[in-house]
C-alpha cells in the first residue's frame, strides 16, 4: 500500500523574480519534443520557474511513499531517446531527496533517454570532502559515483563548496555560480570596498576565532559565502566587522541551508541584510522571517541563470558567457 506525496505548493510568482529576457528558442515558437524537464519533490517551484522561462511544460512523473518512507518513482511520459534535465537540489531531508534523484535517473534511464542531466541547485554532502578526522568517509566522492552509477551523463551544480569537486565527477560537470545574480542585487548599493574576515572552526556549525584583515573603518561591508547553515559563523563575523569600525553589514549566500536556531541568528544580529536565491526552499520559520515587517532576509530567482545553462547544454553551446 502505497501513499501519495502531496506535492509542494507552487510558489507566488513575484514579478521581480520572474526573469523577463526569454531565450530565442521560445520567441522562435518551436517545441523540442525531445527535450524535457522533470522535478522531484525538493524544489517544485524553482523547476516550475525554470520551465516557465524556457516556455515548456514540467515533465510528469509520480514520486510516492511506502508507509515505511520507501520511495518509488515512475516516469510518467515517453522519454525514448530524449535529453531529459532532472531538477532536484538535495536539501532538507537530504538523505529522502538524494534518494529520490536516483530513483529518477535509473527509471529515466531504463526508459531509454538518451541523455540524463542532473541539475543539483544545491549539492548537500559538499562540505564532506576529505577525510578531516581518522576513520571518516569522503561522503562527496561516494554521491558522486552514485549519481554516475545510476546512469546520469552530466551534472550541472550551482556554487559547490568548493570548485575542485568537480574533480570528484566521471562525468562532465557544469559548475554555476549565482554570483550574477547577487551582483545585480548588490550594485545599486556601489560596494567599493573589501574586506577579508579569518574563520577558524574547531567543530561543525562552531566558528571560533574572528580577525578582521585590512581597514573597515566607516565602510560598508559584504559578507559573502556560498552558504548559511546555523548563522552562527556569519553573525560572529558581522559583530567582528562592526567592532573594527564598520558602518552597517550585508551578507548573500546561494543556499539557504537556515537550520537551528539561524533564523533567530539572524533576526537578534547586527546584519542589514541577508540576501539569498532560490536553490533551496526556505523554511516555514524563514519564509516568515522574510515576509514579516522589518524581515532581514530577501530570496533572489536563479531560474533564468539555470533555465539558460539548461539551454546551452541541449543546444550544445558554450556555458561560459553565463560566468562573464
Amino acid at each position: 500500500m502505497a501513499t501519495l506525496v502531496t506535492p509542494t505548493e507552487k510558489a507566488e510568482k513575484k514579478a521581480s523574480l520572474v526573469p523577463e529576457e526569454k531565450p530565442e528558442r521560445k520567441a522562435r515558437g518551436r517545441v523540442d519534443e525531445k527535450f524535457k524537464i522533470f522535478s522531484g519533490t525538493a524544489n517544485e517551484a524553482l523547476a516550475d520557474e525554470v520551465c516557465h522561462f524556457l516556455g515548456m511544460s514540467r515533465g510528469q512523473a509520480q514520486v510516492i511513499r511506502f508507509r515505511d518512507g520507501e520511495c518509488y518513482v515512475q516516469i510518467q511520459e515517453n522519454v525514448r531517446g530524449c535529453d531529459v534535465f532532472v531538477v532536484q537540489p538535495t536539501c532538507r531531508p537530504v538523505d529522502e531527496h538524494l534518494m529520490e534523484l536516483l530513483l529518477m535517473i535509473d527509471a529515466l534511464k531504463r526508459a531509454s533517454a538518451r541523455r540524463i542531466t542532473a541539475v543539483i541547485p544545491y549539492f548537500g554532502y559538499a562540505r564532506q570532502d576529505r577525510k578531516d578526522k581518522p576513520r571518516s568517509p569522503i561522503s562527496s566522492k561516494l554521491v558522486a559515483d552514485l549519481l554516475t552509477t545510476a546512469g546520469a551523463n552530466r551534472a550541472l551544480i550551482v556554487d559547490l563548496h568548493t570548485p575542485q569537486l568537480q574533480g570528484f565527477f566521471n562525468i562532465p560537470v557544469d559548475h554555476l555560480f549565482a554570483s550574477p545574480v547577487l551582483v545585480d542585487h548588490f550594485r545599486k548599493l556601489n560596494l567599493a570596498n573589501l574586506a577579508i574576515v579569518d574563520k577558524r572552526r574547531v567543530e561543525m556549525n562552531v566558528a571560533e576565532v574572528m580577525h578582521v584583515i585590512g581597514d573597515v573603518k566607516g565602510r560598508t561591508c559584504l559578507v559573502i559565502d556560498d552558504l548559511i547553515d546555523t548563522a552562527s559563523t556569519l553573525v560572529k563575523t558581522a559583530q567582528a566587522l562592526l567592532d573594527n569600525g564598520g558602518l552597517e553589514v550585508y551578507a548573500c549566500a546561494s543556499h539557504a541551508v537556515l537550520s537551528g536556531p539561524a533564523v533567530e541568528n539572524i533576526h537578534n544580529s547586527v546584519i542589514k541584510e541577508v540576501v539569498v536565491t532560490n536553490t533551496i526552499p526556505l523554511t516555514a520559520e524563514a519564509d516568515a522571517a522574510r515576509t514579516e515587517k522589518g524581515g532581514k532576509i530577501t530570496v533572489l530567482s536563479i531560474a533564468g541563470l539555470i533555465g539558460r545553462a539548461i539551454q546551452a547544454n541541449h543546444e550544445e553551446t558554450s556555458v561560459s558567457k553565463l560566468f562573464t
